[in-house]
């Protein structure tokens, strides 16, 4: 997605340790007009496929998957990763590890919000080692739904998480694939332009 590679250079940060901070568009200030086109690219990659439910895990994806939600037509649901009193009754529990955060962390969704008959679309703004995927592929699992795929802004091509989680035959759509990055210069290099 042209759109998204010309804003991550325009604005995104190349950080020590391989961090792309993007968070005056993406993950802490929302350019709702990018979103928008976010939610057509993966309206448009997910065509004919039957999606009632779109699922995310908080904090950072939830703006992203909200937009995504709207194009799709339908309720978009997040993962918490604290139980609290407002979560009532019965839920489905899987652990994560933050590569971002460096710790290990549950995520609950309320079986409520969540089971068979659902055709569900994961939406995340990065990929790095999968394990929020994962984490959030597992409840899809426990639910007895079906997972249909899953969506990621930015994928960092140079880390794991997308060959583990085209492995396990999921259908990924990464809007933008980074190959490289440089903090030196920073430079960021993309998939599609070698």
């Amino acid at each position: 997605m042209q759109l998204l590679k010309d804003r991550i250079r325009k604005d995104g940060k190349v950080k020590e340790g391989n961090v792309l901070k993007v968070d005056s568009f993406l993950n802490h200030q929302m350019d709702i007009k990018l979103f928008e086109e976010i939610g057509k690219e993966f309206k448009r990659r997910f065509a004919g496929e039957e999606i009632n439910k779109i699922l995310t895990i908080e904090a950072s994806g939830i703006g992203i998957a909200c937009v995504v939600a709207q194009s799709f037509d339908v309720p978009g649901v997040f993962a918490k990763k604290t139980k609290t009193k407002n979560i009532a009754g019965d839920v489905y529990t899987s652990k994560v590890e933050s590569y971002t955060h460096g710790r290990v962390y549950d995520i609950i969704v309320s079986k409520e919000f969540l089971g068979k008959g659902d055709r569900v679309l994961l939406i995340d703004d990065f990929l790095a080692n999968g394990k929020a995927l994962e984490g959030l592929a597992d409840l899809v699992k426990m639910s007895g739904a079906e997972l249909v795929g899953a969506g990621v802004v930015i994928e960092k091509g140079f880390q794991v998480g997308g060959d583990v989680i085209r492995s396990k035959g999921i259908h990924l759509e990464s809007l933008a694939i980074v190959d490289s990055m440089d903090e030196k210069t920073g430079t960021i290099v993309f998939r599609d332009e070698h």
